[in-house]
This record gives structure tokens, sequence and C-alpha cells, in this order.
């Protein structure tokens, strides 16, 4: 059976993000998914995408801001952007997103239907019933204004939704895998999202299997009128029977990132790993004008997002310490070693490609070597790594929504990156 892990708090915020950036993300998402998608298969890369705690740090990694709700959109719209041109190639769809484009994932299903050979009626009624029940069956005050809908050829799929509460200035987001879901009535999530805000009508659990079949009855004896009657009539100072917790993650509402969001030690294998593997497996890169040690510790970062295992993404904060963040927390987005990134990647899974693994590969090792040099590894404090990212913001083409950085007045002597 599908399964439900938990929630997680998503501060509603508004804004969009800047076309520096977004192409950015674009070109970044795609050449993770490809990474994955080479390395674990398709199936896999649509599990990473139904968890909550993975999805969060996949946005933070690309720079978008690491607690808010804006990472949905974003995230969606980047991989619709750079995997539609490689759709047929890689045998994975992305319909959807916020706004219009959620309104036409119907019909993008059925086009993708006709060219599969899938059910594109089938696909596009699941889309239907998705949507209803989030927003029908499981009543929680959000009112769903993003639909995602992720299918391979073979035709399986991921679904994520998120619904926002204006009065709270909260969001709330809904994923949904097909692997194992023989219901949409009955405990259909893989997780939901969002911050406790009161009891939630939740028609979709299983213990609400008697509730669904006594309210067709009442309906079918009492009609409409006759409900409102009894309803009425009811005596309603009892407290209704409480659900039990789930797993929370909670998103806190302010900007900076403070220790209490990262785990340390994590941060300090991944650093360790860097100055580690580094110079074996990244030599020739080294090598090259311009390129330093920043690009391979956020290379450790982009490893972890590829081949690390669930309980890694606990503290999606932790990961935007790889390329910042569009409004500047934890510091400006590095836009030379964002651009030395991807360009780094793409050449990795093109030799992937043509038979050659070996940087694919050492991505894996540098992931291997962050889990184990982090139970021994020292480093900075957050804040002194922080302070010293700002500081050499201008040299690696630093920029936010607040513009470029430049460098202060005190000359410094310029950094590969």
């Amino acid at each position: 059976m599908s399964r439900r892990t938990g929630g997680a708090d998503l501060p509603l915020h508004g804004g969009h993000v800047p076309g520096w950036l977004s192409g950015r993300m674009s070109r970044l998402g795609a050449v993770i998914a490809q990474a994955i998608i080479h390395h674990y298969g398709r199936d896999e890369f649509l599990r990473r995408l139904a968890h909550p705690f993975w999805f969060q740090s996949f946005g933070s990694v690309m720079g978008m801001d690491w607690h808010s709700s804006g990472i949905t959109t974003s995230v969606l719209g980047a991989l619709r952007r750079g995997l539609t041109p490689m759709a047929d190639e890689l045998g994975l769809y992305i319909c959807g997103g916020r706004g219009r484009h959620s309104r036409e994932t119907p019909a993008q299903l059925l086009k993708i239907g006709e060219k599969t050979g899938l059910d594109g009626n089938e696909l596009a009624q699941t889309s239907r019933l998705v949507a209803k029940v989030d927003s029908a069956a499981v009543q929680d005050g959000f009112d769903l204004y993003i639909h995602g809908f992720i299918i391979t050829r073979d035709g399986q799929w991921t679904v994520i939704q998120q619904g926002m509460n204006p009065d709270r200035k909260l969001a709330r987001r809904y994923h949904w895998l097909s692997e194992g879901l023989e219901s949409f009535i009955e405990t259909p999530h893989a997780a939901i999202e969002g911050r406790k805000t009161g009891t939630i009508v939740n028609l979709t659990d299983r213990r609400a299997s008697a509730s669904r079949t006594n309210q067709l009855d009442l309906l079918r004896s009492l009609g409409p009128d006759g409900i409102v009657r009894k309803i009425s009539a009811a005596n309603t100072t009892k407290e209704p029977p409480r659900q039990g917790m789930l797993p929370h993650l909670s998103m806190p509402e302010h900007h900076e990132i403070r220790p209490e969001n990262i785990m340390l030690r994590r941060l300090h294998g991944a650093l360790a790993a860097a100055a580690e593997r580094g110079p074996q497996d990244f030599s020739e890169l080294l090598l090259t004008p311009g390129v330093g040690a920043r690009t391979v510790r956020t290379l450790a970062h982009v490893a972890e997002i590829i081949h690390g295992t669930p309980c890694r993404f606990d503290d999606p904060a932790r990961f935007s310490l790889a390329l910042g963040g569009k409004d500047r927390q934890p510091f400006p987005v590095p836009l030379k070693v964002y651009d030395k990134t991807i360009t780094l990647l793409k050449q990795a899974v093109e030799s992937s490609r043509l038979g050659n693994d070996d940087r694919l590969a050492a991505l894996s090792r540098l992931d291997e070597a962050s889990r184990r040099l982090e139970r021994t590894a020292s480093g900075p404090a957050l804040a002194a790594y922080i302070a010293q990212e700002k500081a050499m913001s201008a040299s690696y083409g630093g920029r936010s929504v607040f513009g470029i950085e430049h460098p202060d007045q005190t000359p410094s002597k310029h950094a590969a990156c």
C-alpha cells in the first residue's frame, strides 16, 4: 500500500523566480534527474519526488528559498522546462503545475496517452480523482492551487499537489505515488506535509471506512434535508476522536539558517569528503583554470541528492549551503560555481551515455565518503561558514534578488571556484 510519511510546515511566500536563476534551475534539475534515472531508473526518480523531505532538499540545492512554499512551483516548473525536450528519450513526462498549467493536466495526459499507448482517458480521470481527494475528501482548510503529474511511459506516476491557507499564511503539499496504490479513497497518500492547523476531516483514512459507508446510508435513507435536521438536533458538545499523529517536519518562518536547522556533522562530512576525494576523483577538473575546491564542495551536496538514502533529508536547510538562495539566505547564489557544477554534471551524464561511468561513479564515492567521514570530521561553526561564503560572494559571482554582489573596499585575492 502507499504510505503516508508525515507533514511539514511551509510558510506561504509570494514573489517569483528571476530569469537568471530559473534557467539554471531547469538545467541543474534536469541533469540531476538524468543522473538518478541513469543510475537507479525512472521508478526510483518517481519515489524521490514522492518523498516530501527529498523534494524540499532538491529545491534547496538548486538555490530556491530553503523553507518556502515556492519550492513546489519552482521545482515542478524547472523539471517541466528542463526535461520536456528529452521526454521521449527518457520516457518521463511532466504535466501540470500552478494555475493554468494545473488545469491543462488532463489534456496533456490525453496527448501522452496517444504518444505512448497508455490509456489517456484513464490517466486524466486519475488526475481529477487525486485532485478531488485532496480538495474534498481531506478537509484540512487548504485550497489547492498546484497540481503536478509526473508519469513514465510504463504508466507509473507521481502527483504533487499544494494547497494554501491565506489566513494562516501557510501552504500544505501532498504527495502521491502510483506504486502500490490500491484505492483512491483509503489511505492513498504517499505523503502529506503542512503545519497542523486544528482538526482535519480525513475521509480517506482507513479508520474512516465505516464513516464513508454510514454517510452513504444516511444520504439514501434521510436525504439531504433529513441530514440537516439531524445535525441541527444533535448534541455538538462532544469532541471527535483524535487521529494518530504523523511524523512532522517543521519548516520555520525565519529566513536565516540557524544551527538548529541543520545537522552540522553532515555538513562537516561533506566538506571533509570534498577535501579527501576531490583531488583524487576530480583532479582533471581542479587543474582547469578558475575551477577550485568550492565547486567540489557543491558536488558533495549534489551527490547526496543523487545517491542519499531517505533518512538523509530530514534537514533540507543543509542543502542550501551548496548554492545559496535567491533571497541571499544563507548567502547569495554563486553563479560561477553554479555554472561549473552544471557543466561537470552534464559531462558526467554525457560520458555515462557513451558507456563511461567514471564521473558518475566519482559522485557516488563522494557521497560514500561524506557518510563515512561525518562520524569523525570537524569543521567550522555554521555562522563562520556562512560568513566566509558571504565574504567570498563577489569572487564567486554572487547574485540574489537584491542584485549582484560587489567586493568591499578592501582588495581581495581572486579565488578559484
